[in-house]
């Protein structure tokens, strides 16, 4: 069979944008943690989520035409956004203090799996844009399918309270990021 001839694009290879985005951000997120180990592996994939974060924020502020966004649509924004990319969250509660979501799959498919690192990208946007709406969040990640759980558990608090306090997890603050540019539209 001669090469020029074959059509490659009929070929059955397991490969398209998507699946070589999430291979592309697996391998650097091992990179990191074999390199850096795996707390400088986190706030790296922190600070890129927190940069996304704000962005995504911007584009729901402008779709909903406002200067911030609610509780209630702060909790909305973060499953829709984690729908758009093949993620299935929903809220399981909510009040004045906190968001609590859960998370039947992961945007990185099982390419998370033992990567708890890329655990630190649902962390910083979630925090990014309650904290750019609110002033201030904390993400408790306390079930995360990257260690194996069976679905995620995210906690969002919205307030420094006793309960955030003991939480373990990253605080963050409004006007602590600025967006990345915006592309202009075609």
């Amino acid at each position: 069979m001669q090469t020029e001839k074959l059509e490659f694009y009929r070929l059955p290879i397991p490969l398209d944008r998507d699946r070589f985005s999430r291979d592309l951000v697996r391998d650097l997120a091992e990179t990191l943690e074999r390199e850096l180990g795996p707390e400088k592996a986190a706030d790296l994939v922190s600070e890129i989520g927190e940069r996304t974060g704000a962005t995504i924020d911007m584009y729901y502020r402008a779709a909903l035409k406002t200067v911030n966004l609610t509780r209630t649509e702060i909790a909305a924004a973060l499953v829709d956004l984690k729908r758009r990319i093949e993620g299935d969250f929903y809220v399981i509660e909510q009040d004045e203090e906190k968001i609590v979501l859960g998370n039947r799959a992961c945007p990185f498919g099982n390419k998370v799996l033992d990567r708890p690192a890329l655990c630190m990208m649902t962390s910083s946007v979630f925090g990014a844009i309650t904290s750019q709406n609110l002033g201030y969040a904390k993400v408790e990640l306390k079930e995360t399918i990257a260690r194996r759980h069976k679905e995620c558990r995210v906690v969002v608090y919205l307030r420094p309270t006793d309960e955030a306090e003991r939480a373990p997890g990253r605080e963050y603050h409004a006007g602590m990021v600025q967006a990345a540019r915006v592309p202009a539209k075609a």
